[in-house]
């Protein structure tokens, strides 16, 4: 019961061939993306970028979603090797020091003062478009509430695969426009967007590294 409710909260009804499937029908596709050390840049070159950015941002005749997700670092192989190190030490002062460094890293990390940033784009590509119909999904974000609407009919093997080719241009286009600002995007794949989307809800275990077991007909 409490599952049903909530996945009435989630507007993903599924996830298929890297891509996420919504309950009105449509479809997005997420790029991870890389960043760059804007501050370290000079004046010319944070300019060039900044004009770059805009002329790509106008450029798209399709609303798209950034996603900015900040974590604690997980430091737990790590800190596991430094322990495996230290109980490998044959000189006890080596033994201490890095016994000393371990405790110093997992002490920092503690304390909230690692953190990392992933970012991502959402490219949405909607069933009303290639049929030629109005416009008449909404604009939702994927990591918000879902409206609290049905679900509608699923969507036809055929469309679907014909929304997916519509969405690869589309993302094959930001991949492009993103990539004269000095950025890389990389499409995720459906155990990446599983990964993502677990992680999301369940933050605490994601930060010490556990991610749930994924089906082999998934890993495509």
């Amino acid at each position: 019961m409490a599952e049903s409710a909530t996945q009435e909260f989630l507007e993903v009804q599924d996830i298929k061939e890297g891509m996420l499937l919504l309950k009105n029908n449509s479809i997005r596709g997420v790029m991870m993306v890389s960043s760059i050390n804007f501050a370290l840049k000079s004046e010319e070159e944070q300019t060039a970028i900044i004009y770059a950015f805009q002329n790509f941002l106008n450029s798209l005749d399709f609303f798209c979603q950034i996603v900015v997700q900040s974590r604690n670092i997980n430091i737990t192989p790590y800190l596991d090797s430094l322990k495996d190190l230290e109980d490998r030490q044959t000189n006890e002062l080596l033994k201490k020091q890095t016994s000393s460094y371990r405790e110093f890293i997992k002490n920092m990390v503690v304390g909230d003062m690692i953190m990392t940033k992933n970012f991502y784009i959402v490219i949405p590509y909607n069933l009303v478009e290639i049929l030629g119909l109005k416009n008449v999904a909404q604009k939702s974000s994927i990591f918000s509430k879902a409206t609290g609407g049905q679900s509608q009919q699923p969507i036809k093997e055929e469309e679907f695969q014909r929304c997916k080719t519509q969405l690869w241009q589309r993302m094959e286009y930001v991949s492009m426009g993103l990539r004269r600002c000095g950025l890389e995007a990389i499409p995720l794949t459906t155990p990446e967007l599983i990964e993502l989307f677990w992680a999301i809800h369940h933050p605490e275990q994601a930060e010490v590294g556990y991610y749930p077991e994924i089906l082999p007909e998934l890993l495509k």
